[in-house]
């Protein structure tokens, strides 16, 4: 039996986080505290994003409430599929228990940083790269094609020959701006992957694009929850899975789940703070994940959480 207690936290984003979703401006989540018979207490954090297909923060602080000052190994296994950040934050925070307190620090790992929506993703490459980031994500699917191509045009003038860039459309582009991309990247080297070109519906026209073209292609709202990860592999994805594990359900299984299958993985972040990072890349550890982690936000917050 462990004693639970928890504390919501709201952290604005210094600039509207701003995708084909919209924008983003205030990253609310809960940190919650278990503490064994023994004194020793251990941290988890629940940070749902409900347009990606966790529960809502409202959702989540309901269960919070419900469980009151106890909960047992028991309770926390039976936490329902409907509830994914719940399940990460109390499943990382249980298995912390089983670490020694040296391994429950994170593992230093290359991380993608986060360029801005828009032309102001230019200005802010620059500064990126002086703080040593290779890998870059920026949204596209945001503006009409023709200012972000030139945009992206630019992109690719100032970004470093070894350098690489992931262009996310969160799922917001249409059938032929999504053929325009992938055509016009195909012979660009420094692109790693176009991210979710399609809404997570289209799938199979997903599927068909990454046969045709030989830019990579990446999933992500495709696969956001353990129920839609296991749906696209039963489907026959085989490409890249960019996977946030805040809310893809117990870590516990979805390890095992991407070891089993051998998955092309991305760990990306869900805008969480330290405590959910250092759960996250302690999986990413134990999984051996060598892509860049998508976790470089940290310009994203004024605080220091």
């Amino acid at each position: 039996m462990y004693k639970f207690t928890y504390s919501v936290y709201r952290r604005p984003f210094r600039q509207p986080l701003t995708t084909s979703h919209g924008k983003w401006e205030i990253r609310e989540g809960i940190i919650i505290q278990l503490t064994d018979p023994s004194g020793r207490s251990e941290l988890g954090e629940i940070a749902p994003i409900p347009w990606f297909g966790s529960e809502s923060i409202d959702r989540s602080i309901e269960w919070c409430q419900q469980v009151g000052d106890n909960i047992n190994t028991d309770k926390i296994y039976r936490i329902p599929d409907e509830l994914p950040a719940c399940q990460f934050g109390f499943g990382s925070a249980l298995t912390a228990f089983d670490l020694s307190r040296s391994s429950t620090l994170a593992p230093h790992f290359e991380l993608s940083g986060l360029l801005p929506a828009g032309a102001a993703a230019i200005a802010q490459l620059p500064a990126l790269v002086r703080r040593g980031y290779s890998t870059f994500k920026w949204k596209i699917g945001v503006l009409p094609i023709v200012q972000e191509e030139a945009i992206w045009r630019q992109l690719l003038v100032d970004l470093p020959i070894d350098a690489k860039l992931r262009l996310d459309a969160n799922g917001g582009l249409t059938q032929t701006t999504a053929e325009r991309w992938l055509e016009i990247c195909s012979a660009e080297a420094r692109i790693e992957f176009i991210e979710q070109p399609l809404a997570p519906a289209e799938i199979e026209r997903t599927i068909a694009l990454a046969a045709r073209y030989h830019t990579p292609i990446a999933l992500d709202e495709s696969v956001a929850t353990f129920d839609r990860i296991q749906a696209a592999h039963a489907r026959g994805w085989r490409g890249i899975y960019v996977i946030k594990p805040g809310i893809a359900g117990f870590p516990w299984r979805l390890a095992k789940f991407i070891t089993r299958h051998q998955l092309d993985v991305v760990f990306s972040a869900v805008m969480e703070t330290k405590v959910g990072t250092a759960a996250a890349w302690r999986l990413a550890a134990d999984l051996k994940i060598s892509r860049s982690l998508g976790f470089g936000v940290e310009d994203w917050f004024d605080d220091d959480l």
